[in-house]
């Protein structure tokens, strides 16, 4: 391979699009006055209506994708069956897991009736086969006896049989070879029919994924060459699509020089070979937050391209039209174009991961959605970028991909009044009715975008593809229902909604402005402008040294908070709330500055920190809320003739101790809810990260909490925190750390005379993740690097123990070892950094004792790189493989993950990880629901997280803590949890003692 030395340019100042996070209405009036005045949608559909009355008098072919959601639409319990069949079936290795994934899907539906009986191989099956499971299936996931178990096979291979057909028509080959022969069939009965082969490249997690993908490009290129399938130029000419994630593991914007030194030379080893064929290369579109970095490779290669492949036109990318900054993308793209005096090829496509666009703003807390909310709003969009290509026509050759009959019409009239050549494209399988009706029209030249892959490859593609073009409101669904008037399906979208199609991320706890928890605001660091902000903050940041408190202080101190605590329990409710709001406002406008400090004093990556004030933050108002829903007094029901009201009041001097791991969320939660309740509180941070500590204790006073309702006690554990904890004016403890200083703790207050004083405890746990061999690998790799190395392992949910299936193991294995190598190991306050230091350097000797102890007891997996260059208190984020669940006694609070085959019975795992006796996390990977299910209220353990990672607890959406070993409840960020800071009184009264009961005397008459 060829290697050119690259660089990507440096960092801009500014971004070269406008923020993703704009208001939807103002950017779609934008676009609707930049529609072409060619544009008659009235025209467009009557040539649409034809094309449609076509469609259902002849429909398309019973495999393509329009029959198959006719007849199992994904809003049916038999589509979202047969979907997750074809998600995971193919790729199951063990005919017991098999059986209990078809058992677990097809009993949830009645395949015996299909919708409509045109989906002849599909529907057939179905009324045999998959009808007749329901009888020979296991009922659960265990084993049944042997006729069942043979029975059982019979079905499932026939399953098996069914979604491979099923796949067979959404993917045009499984190698290159097989689609250009497919091609070439298609060819002779459409000839002017062009092919973009796509690789069924996702996205590579090794280094090793990344080569084998890129040695799929370059051999699908050779084919393509040598296949000969020559037009005017690479406009004319089959053409390959290519997807930079594949090519690169670490393909993101903080990964920028990584790019520039990685990615860069194998494109433009791609680049070379399809310009020398004179065929075209498209990039494929990814998620928002990679756009501007797209946009920096594409005028990289663009540039370099320029002189070498001057004739050369064979150059593109994908726009996603559903993206608020896709006209903006095309003006850029035309500009990159004239600058270099090039042609390039741009295909317009809808666009894909709209549902992770969406949670990823709402859980980011973003301003706005990078995405527009209502579906006509993306046509809107689509038209408005098609009349832009159309306008630089000069320097694009514009590509439609759309199966909206309506959409296509308008091009054809948008683009005839501006006599410019364009081309169609359809996904193999999809849109083969519209567009035997267009390609009646020979003129109209139309190209296949085709995945190329094995059955078990296409998985992730093809429930993408139902998922986008089967929902209830999509073209492709609606066409051959024919309950839906052809003008309805037709109707113009150029009418933007009034409201948008969802609430907005601030608004997704149901804040409407005056009611409702307002979801903190948060940062897109991709965004040039946002993350200056931060790094500014990292670089202002100052870690002022905070005195200890004196441990002969100690008892003036509880003596001035129990003093100061009957003025704050009769505070009014709603003035405590008042303040806890005021907080959270507070630390909202100042996180630049706390994310700042978090970085110096605690050494936390940019990222985390972030995460972490939004947590403080939410914690404040949350407690707020649940405060005055839940502790006001209230009337309880009894006999006439008397009052009942239970009351709830703060049981005085709370002491509050926290770790270093989560300096403010922690430490803000544990004293906001003590305060809210009613309590005074000697808050004790960890000795490693006063500073941050310090900070929001003085931000609480500036909101209001009185001085002698909340001090900060800094100092040791053993000396600060045990005097705090033993002083008799104590009246309760809220404790977050290891479970040995938890016992201790409990211990003290036992010993102690006077009240029974309550403990609140948070600790650790062997956090476990179960993994069977439905999962899908790359989904649970990327579930273990985030949930055992994000925040250098030093979490309380971290992953310590992952659990997997013996038929899926080695490749799980192997993919955990190559994406170890692909961490960024160092300097926190760099962007690049995914694992920085451990807290300090006695944190630092006992986990590296502990990873030398596995050196010798246990095969090491693999192990992130450390430069010699990188200083401070670093472990290499490392794996190994141990031979049993017991192998594991007790917490290494850091970096190091063991993981452990298992076979037979997931139950039996379940039970092992309960006998551990730790109880704080646990993880799940599963496509048996089922499954799932059951092994989530088997275990004993306070959080468990299916499919996704084990990190990362919303206050109020997963109230965190555990039990057994890992805590004494109740949740924090819980509905539960303030009542455990309150004491409780029943005031009687009895209302008849003066003279008899006048209330009841009043209604009764003799």
């Amino acid at each position: 391979m060829n290697q050119v030395p690259f660089s990507l340019s440096p960092r801009r100042a500014a971004d070269r699009l406008p923020s993703p996070y704009r208001d939807e209405a103002t950017v779609l009036q934008d676009l609707l006055s930049r529609l072409p005045a060619s544009l008659s949608w009235p025209a467009a559909m009557d040539t649409a209506r034809p094309w449609v009355a076509a469609v259902r008098e002849s429909p398309a072919p019973f495999w393509a994708m329009e029959s198959l959601l006719r007849d199992y639409p994904i809003s049916s319990a038999e589509g979202l069956a047969l979907m997750r069949l074809a998600e995971a079936l193919l790729r199951v290795p063990d005919a017991a897991t098999a059986i209990a994934l078809t058992a677990d899907q097809l009993g949830k539906a009645d395949f015996g009736t299909p919708a409509a009986s045109h989906h002849k191989v599909i529907s057939g099956l179905s009324s045999s086969v998959i009808a007749l499971s329901k009888r020979f299936l296991p009922d659960h996931d265990h084993e049944g006896g042997l006729f069942k178990r043979l029975g059982a096979q019979t079905v499932v291979a026939a399953t098996v049989r069914a979604i491979q057909l099923m796949g067979r028509q959404f993917v045009l080959g499984r190698q290159i070879r097989e689609a250009l022969s497919e091609a070439d069939g298609a060819r002779k009965v459409q000839p002017q029919l062009r092919y973009s082969y796509d690789m069924l490249g996702e996205g590579a997690r090794t280094e090793a994924d990344a080569r084998r993908y890129l040695a799929s490009y370059h051999d699908a290129i050779e084919h393509i060459a040598k296949a000969g399938v020559r037009g005017a130029g690479p406009e004319g000419s089959d053409g390959i699509s290519i997807k930079l994630s594949a090519l690169f593991s670490r393909y993101e914007d903080a990964q920028r020089e990584r790019v520039g030194d990685t990615l860069l030379p194998r494109v433009w080893s791609l680049m070379e070979r399809a310009a020398a064929a004179d065929i075209n290369l498209t990039i494929d579109a990814e998620e928002c937050d990679r756009l501007e970095l797209s946009l920096d490779v594409f005028e990289a290669l663009a540039t370099r391209a320029a002189p070498r492949f001057p004739q050369w036109r064979g150059f593109g990318l994908a726009v996603q039209a559903y993206q608020t900054r896709a006209r903006h993308v095309i003006d850029e793209v035309a500009r990159i174009a004239r600058t270099n005096g090039q042609r390039f090829m741009v295909r317009l496509v809808k666009g894909a991961y709209w549902d992770g666009e969406i949670k990823r703003a709402q859980e980011l807390g973003l301003p706005a959605y990078p995405v527009y909310t209502h579906k006509h709003h993306t046509d809107i969009s689509y038209l408005a970028c098609a009349g832009a290509l159309i306008d630089h026509a000069d320097v694009i050759y514009p590509q439609f991909a759309t199966h909206n009959a309506g959409t296509i019409a308008a091009i054809q009239s948008m683009a005839k009044a501006r006599g410019a050549t364009y081309e169609m494209q359809r996904l193999h399988g999809m849109g083969e009715g519209v567009y035997r009706e267009v390609l009646k029209d020979a003129g109209v030249p139309v190209r296949v975008y085709a995945p190329v892959g094995e059955h078990r490859d296409l998985l992730a593609y093809l429930v993408r593809r139902l998922l986008e073009n089967g929902a209830n409101s999509s073209f492709v669904h609606q066409l051959t229902d024919e309950s839906v008037p052809v003008d309805t399906l037709l109707a113009s979208p150029l009418h933007p909604a009034a409201v948008p199609g969802l609430p907005l991320p601030v608004a997704l706890y149901g804040f409407d402005g005056t009611s409702g928890r307002r979801n903190p605001q948060g940062a897109d660091l991709a965004v040039t402008a946002e993350r200056a902000v931060y790094e500014q903050a990292v670089d202002a940041a100052v870690v002022e040294s905070v005195p200890e408190a004196p441990v002969g202080g100690i008892a003036a101190t509880m003596t001035r908070l129990h003093g100061g605590f009957t003025a704050w329990n009769a505070t009014p409710l709603a003035d405590r709330a008042a303040v806890l709001r005021r907080a959270a406002d507070a630390l909202e406008q100042r996180q630049p500055e706390f994310c700042g400090l978090l970085v110096r004093e605690a050494h936390k990556t940019l990222g985390d920190c972030i995460s972490e004030v939004r947590e403080a933050i939410d914690f404040c108002r949350y407690y707020a809320d649940q405060a005055e829903a839940t502790l006001a007094s209230r009337a309880l029901p009894g006999p006439t003739g008397e009052s009942n009201t239970l009351h709830l009041h703060g049981r005085g001097v709370f002491v509050c101790i926290s770790p270093w791991n989560f300096p403010l969320a922690i430490f803000a939660g544990q004293v906001v809810a003590a305060l809210v309740a009613g309590n005074t509180v000697a808050a004790k941070p960890a000795e490693q990260t006063p500073a941050v500590a310090a900070r929001f204790v003085a931000l609480l006073h500036e909101a209001g909490v009185p001085a002698d309702a909340l001090v900060l006690q800094h100092g040791e554990g053993h000396t600060v925190g045990a005097a705090l904890v033993a002083h008799p004016l104590v009246a309760g403890v809220c404790f977050t750390g290891s479970t040995a200083v938890a016992k201790a703790i409990n211990r003290a207050l036992a010993a102690k005379d006077g009240p029974i004083v309550p403990l609140i405890a948070e600790t650790g746990g062997i956090n476990a993740m179960v993994v069977d061999s439905t999962a899908l690998p790359e989904q649970v790799v990327d579930a273990v690097v985030q949930s055992a190395f994000r925040s250098a392992g030093q979490r309380c949910s971290a992953l310590r123990l992952l659990c997997v299936h013996e038929g899926i193991a080695d490749g799980v294995i192997e993919m955990i070892a190559g994406a170890l190598q692909e961490l960024s190991v160092g300097d926190p306050s760099q962007l690049s950094t995914d694992v920085g230091p451990v807290i300090d350097a006695e944190a630092h000797a006992n986990i590296a004792r502990e990873v030398t102890r596995l050196e010798g007891s246990a095969r090491v997996i693999g192990r992130a790189p450390v430069g010699l260059d990188v200083t401070g208190h670093v472990i290499a984020p490392v794996a190994f493989e141990v031979a049993k669940v017991s192998d594991l006694s007790a917490e290494i609070f850091g970096p190091v993950l063991h993981v452990v085959r298992w076979s037979g019975d997931a139950d039996a795992v379940i039970r092992e990880v309960n006998q551990l006796g730790y109880g704080l996390t646990l993880g799940l990977q599963t496509r048996i629901d089922s499954r799932a299910l059951r092994l989530a209220a088997e275990a004993r353990i306070g959080n468990v997280y299916v499919n996704r990672n084990m990190i990362g607890a919303v206050v109020g959406v997963q109230p965190f803590g555990g039990e057994g070993l890992s805590g004494t409840g109740p949740k924090a960020g819980g509905p539960h949890y303030l009542f455990r800071f309150c004491a409780e009184q029943t005031v009687t009264i009895n209302t008849a003692a003066a003279g008899g009961n006048a209330a009841l005397l009043a209604g009764t008459s003799h």
